[in-house]
C-alpha cells in the first residue's frame, strides 16, 4: 500500500512540475502550452526614448527620440511637417519582398520567397513588420552635434527617386533611392541596392551641406521590434528573441528585454567593428558597418512595448557645397549558417548553439555535408545519428555490456534483498560483496552514456536551430521537419522505443526506483507531442540504434534479452 501510494506521489510531482514550467514560460513571456493566451499586441511604431545605460556618448533624446550627444539639446524641432503624404513602398527580388516607408525612407515589412507562412503556406514568411499586430522596422537618420540645428531623421518625409521596383530577370542588382528636403541646411540621400539571390542589402547615406556653414552630422542606424515572442513559437522549447551585440572583444553578447527594461545591459558601449542584431528563432536582422569606423553602440525601451538596438557613428565635418557618404549593409534574411559567416565575422553566431557551440558547429557541418548527398534533411538527420552511434560504438558497447552482467547477477540480488529485507546493512554488504565476486561496477553502465549526452544535446540545438528544417518534408504525411507531427505518429513510436529500452534495461533492486524507471520516460515522451518532427525523428533513431545495439551484445555475452516489466503491486 505504501508503495502505490509514493508511486501515486511521484506521479503527481512529475505532472506539477510540467505545469510549474509552464507557468515559468508564461512569467517569462513566452505563450503556454496547454491553454494559451492571444498575446497582445504592440501599437503603432513609436519613437524611442533615452537609452537606460548607452555609452557615455550618448544618453540623450532629442524630439525624434533618437540620441544625442551628452553635450547636445535636450530637445530638437522634428525634421519635417507631420502632415507630410506618407507612402509604402512595395519592392521585390528573387529571394524577397521589402516595403518602405517615405516617412524617413525607412524598411518595414519583409516577405521571403522559399520561407513560407506557417499558417498559410501560400504567403511567405514575414520577418519584418509594421502593422496593428507587430511592430519590427528597420530605421536611419542623422542627429546632429551639439547646438547644431535638427537634421534629417527616420521621422523626416522623404521622396522616392523614380526607377525600377522589381528585379527583372536577367537583372543582377535593384536600386533604390530616398531624398529629403533641405533641413538644417542639409540633404540626406538614402540608397539601398538590392542584389539577386542576397538577403544583405547594401545601403548608402549621402549627406549633403546645401548650407552656409560647416555641419558635424552623426548617422544612427538601428532596429526596432516589439517584446512579444514569435508567433506560433512553442512554448516547449524556448529560443532566444531579443537585440545581440557583437564586437571582437568581447564577442556576441544577448540582450534580454526584460534586463533592458530593468537598465541591467552590460554590453560593449564603443567599437570600431562588429554588428548590431535583432535575433529570433530561425531568422534575424542586423547592421553592418565596415571595421575601422568607430560606433557607439546602444540598446534602450520604447514606449509601447517597444525595444530598439542600434549604433551611432560620425561622418566628420562637411563643409558648405560638400558631401561626405557612409556605405553600410543591412541583413534581413534566415540563419542559413554558411550564409552568415561568408556575411560578416560573427554574424553566424545569430544562430545561437548556446555554450554548447564548439560541438554543435562541426555537428552542423557534418549533417550539412550529408545533405549535399542525401538531398532530404530528414534521412540526413538519420544519416548522422547512424554516424555518431558508430563513432561511439566502443563506449556504448562497454554501457551494454556492464548492463548485460547487472541483468545476470540481478537474480542473486533480489533474492538477497528478500531475505535480508529487514537487516539493511548486511543487505548492503551483501550487495557490494555481489558486486566484487562478480567484478561488475553497478556504475558501470552510466559513465559511457554520460560521456555522450554533451554531443546528443549539441544536436538536439543542431536540429532546433536550423532554419533549413523549416518547411522540409521526410516522408509521406511528415511535411515539414520543423513542425510537430500532425498526426502525433512519431511521438507515440518515440514513447515506444522509449518504454522497449526500458524494459530491456536491469530493473533496479529498490522497487521504488524500478517504478520511477517507467513513469520518468512516460511524463518526459509528453513533451515530444509539441516538439519539431525533426527532433522527434532524431530521438527516435538513436532509441532504434541503442536497442539493436543492447540486444545484439546481451546475446553475444550469454545473457537473453528480456523484457523487465514492472510491478505496480
Amino acid at each position: 500500500m505504501n508503495d502505490i501510494r509514493r508511486t501515486i506521489l511521484w506521479v503527481i510531482f512529475g505532472f506539477s512540475m510540467v505545469l510549474l514550467w509552464d507557468q515559468w514560460q508564461i512569467f517569462n513571456g513566452k505563450n503556454a502550452t496547454f491553454f494559451p493566451k492571444p498575446v497582445s499586441t504592440a501599437a503603432a511604431v513609436a519613437t524611442p526614448a533615452a537609452p537606460a545605460n548607452s555609452a557615455a556618448a550618448v544618453p540623450t533624446p532629442n524630439a525624434t527620440g533618437v540620441p544625442l550627444p551628452a553635450s547636445s539639446p535636450a530637445a530638437v524641432p522634428l525634421g519635417a511637417p507631420a502632415t507630410a503624404t506618407r507612402e509604402k513602398l512595395l519592392v521585390s527580388t528573387d529571394v524577397f519582398s521589402l516595403t518602405f516607408d517615405t516617412e524617413g525612407g525607412s524598411l518595414v515589412k519583409s516577405s521571403f520567397n522559399k520561407f513560407k507562412d506557417m499558417a498559410d503556406k501560400n504567403a511567405g514568411f514575414v520577418l519584418l513588420d509594421e502593422s496593428a499586430g507587430r511592430v519590427y522596422v528597420a530605421q536611419t537618420g542623422l542627429i546632429a552635434a551639439s547646438g547644431g540645428a535638427a537634421l534629417p531623421t527616420h521621422k523626416t518625409p522623404m521622396t522616392v527617386v523614380p526607377g525600377e521596383r522589381a528585379l527583372a530577370a536577367g537583372q543582377n542588382e535593384l536600386v533604390i533611392k530616398f531624398e529629403s528636403a533641405e533641413i538644417g541646411g542639409v540633404k540626406l540621400l538614402k540608397t539601398y541596392t538590392l542584389k539577386r539571390g542576397a538577403y544583405d542589402i547594401a545601403v548608402r547615406h549621402e549627406v549633403i551641406n546645401t548650407g552656409a556653414s560647416t555641419v558635424s552630422p552623426q548617422l544612427y542606424m538601428q532596429l526596432v521590434r516589439d517584446g512579444n515572442p514569435p508567433v506560433g513559437e512553442s512554448s516547449f522549447y524556448s529560443t532566444f528573441t531579443g537585440p545581440a551585440v557583437y564586437t571582437e572583444a568581447k564577442k556576441y553578447q544577448k540582450i534580454e528585454f526584460k534586463d533592458i527594461e530593468k537598465g541591467k545591459v552590460e554590453v560593449e558601449k564603443q567599437a570600431t567593428n562588429g554588428y548590431v542584431a535583432m535575433v529570433q528563432h530561425y531568422f534575424a536582422s542586423s547592421w553592418l558597418l565596415g571595421d575601422g569606423i568607430k560606433r557607439d553602440l546602444f540598446e534602450r525601451k520604447v514606449d509601447n512595448n517597444l525595444y530598439a538596438v542600434g549604433m551611432i557613428t560620425a561622418m566628420g565635418d562637411v563643409a558648405p557645397g560638400a558631401s561626405k557618404t557612409i556605405e553600410s549593409r543591412l541583413f534581413v534574411g534566415p540563419q542559413e549558417e554558411n550564409m552568415l559567416e561568408k556575411l560578416s565575422p560573427g554574424l553566424e553566431l545569430v544562430k545561437d548553439y548556446g555554450w554548447l557551440t564548439i560541438l554543435a558547429k562541426p555537428l552542423y557541418w557534418l549533417l550539412d555535408k550529408l545533405h549535399g548527398f542525401i538531398q532530404n534533411w530528414g534521412w540526413s538527420i538519420v544519416a548522422l545519428v547512424l554516424l555518431l552511434k558508430i563513432a561511439f560504438y566502443w563506449l556504448n558497447a562497454k554501457a551494454y555490456a556492464s548492463m548485460a552482467k547487472m541483468k545476470a547477477i540481478n537474480p542473486k540480488i533480489m533474492e538477497m534483498r528478500e531475505r535480508l529485507k529487514d537487516k539493511p546493512q548486511e543487505m548492503q554488504q551483501q550487495m557490494m560483496k555481489i558486486y566484487k565476486d562478480e567484478k561488475v561496477n553497478p556504475m558501470g553502465g552510466c559513465f559511457p552514456i554520460m560521456v555522450q549526452i554533451p554531443v546528443f544535446i549539441a544536436l538536439y540545438w543542431v536540429l532546433l536551430s536550423s532554419v533549413e528544417m523549416r518547411g522540409a518534408p521526410w516522408v509521406l504525411w511528415i511535411k515539414d521537419l520543423s513542425a510537430p507531427d500532425p498526426y502525433f505518429i512519431l511521438p507515440v513510436v518515440m514513447t515506444l522505443t522509449t518504454m522497449l529500452q526500458t524494459a530491456l534495461n536491469p530493473a533496479p533492486p529498490d522497487p521504488m526506483q524500478a517504478k520511477l524507471m517507467w513513469f520518468m520516460p512516460l511524463i518526459f515522451s509528453v513533451m515530444f507531442f509539441f516538439f519539431p518532427s525533426g527532433l522527434v525523428l532524431y530521438w527516435i533513431t538513436n532509441n532504434i540504434l541503442s536497442i539493436a545495439q543492447q540486444w545484439m551484445i546481451n546475446t553475444r555475452m550469454g545473457v537473453p534479452p528480456q523484457f523487465n516489466l514492472p510491478s505496480f503491486k
